[in-house]
């Protein structure tokens, strides 16, 4: 009897932090066709050339790991973010109905207010308080209205890697620089590394998951924990940190030109069950992360 045959990916936004990782982790997966495209071989919010790409691949799957993430700067480039986070989407959406392929499409959480005591469920109603987010929700409406049952929408948070710009990095070049530094206590998620975000984009393409969905690691911090924890998690390893001692500060002390969520916890119990996967805690996968940066030598 012949193998089964590989699920055939598309993956669009190759070259981004949970696009690198993905690339990486499918090269490890049994079953997986891979085909990266990065910003410099495909622009998604050109509809001619995704259409090119999708006919020439005929994926079984097409990964949406393109975005527009600058928040704070899309509210002054309002038309930059949505031409990529909805119309790009919505490109890809298309293309990929055309060829019967489902897509799986990176929300966040910033599509809700933040205004709930509790993690938000996959069904409770988005209400961004943003451009970034409303740009992204504009985006799982057009995936869903362009494959319906064909679409998986995943929403996570607060996503960083060794790689690129983020907050970890941020945090690591500031802690390196100066002796203290304010940071963010009531607004609270979770830490995502994009290399578990990876593995469970994978598994829920390889299960075959449609709908609506939630994943970030487990646990929950705020922005003041998380810095702590990467200085602490990074000194271990050798990096110069320690001497930078952390303030915690109210979001009223430190003004961004976009709000953002006081809460940001998402509720992974769907998930979770379907892909039997627990989720690592936060501070687990901030180490692992942190131990694939250039420089860190545990003790």
């Amino acid at each position: 009897m012949n193998a089964a045959a590989p699920i055939r990916i598309l993956l669009a936004g190759a070259n981004g932090q949970l696009g690198l990782d993905l690339a990486r982790r499918a090269a490890e997966t049994d079953g997986v066709e891979l085909h990266a495209r990065g910003r410099d071989t495909l622009d998604i919010t050109d509809a001619a050339a995704v259409q090119q790409a999708v006919e020439a691949v005929r994926p079984d799957w097409v990964i949406n790991a393109a975005a527009y993430t600058a928040v704070d700067r899309a509210e002054s480039e309002p038309e930059a973010a949505f031409a990529v986070n909805r119309d790009g989407a919505a490109n890809l959406a298309r293309a990929a109905a055309t060829q019967g392929a489902r897509m799986l499409q990176v929300s966040t959480d910033y599509v809700f207010d933040g205004e709930l005591g509790r993690p938000y469920r996959p069904d409770d109603t988005p209400n961004p308080i943003n451009v970034y987010g409303e740009s992204k929700l504009a985006g799982e409406r057009a995936v869903d209205a362009a494959l319906g049952n064909h679409a998986l929408i995943l929403r996570t948070a607060w996503v960083y890697a060794a790689h690129g710009q983020n907050f970890l990095r941020s945090m690591l070049r500031l802690m390196a620089e100066r002796e203290e530094l304010g940071v963010i206590e009531d607004q609270i998620g979770t830490p995502t590394s994009t290399l578990g975000l990876a593995e469970t984009v994978l598994a829920a393409v390889r299960q075959g998951l449609t709908g609506t969905h939630h994943w970030t690691d487990a646990g929950v911090a705020s922005w003041y924990d998380f810095a702590v924890a990467i200085r602490d998690e990074a000194h271990a390893l050798g990096m110069d940190t320690a001497r930078c001692r952390i303030r915690p500060i109210s979001w009223h002390e430190y003004p961004t030109a976009a709000r953002r969520p006081a809460n940001s916890r998402l509720d992974k119990s769907t998930l979770r069950e379907q892909l039997a996967r627990p989720g690592e805690p936060w501070r687990d996968a901030l180490r692992s992360t942190l131990g694939r940066i250039p420089g860190a030598s545990p003790a």
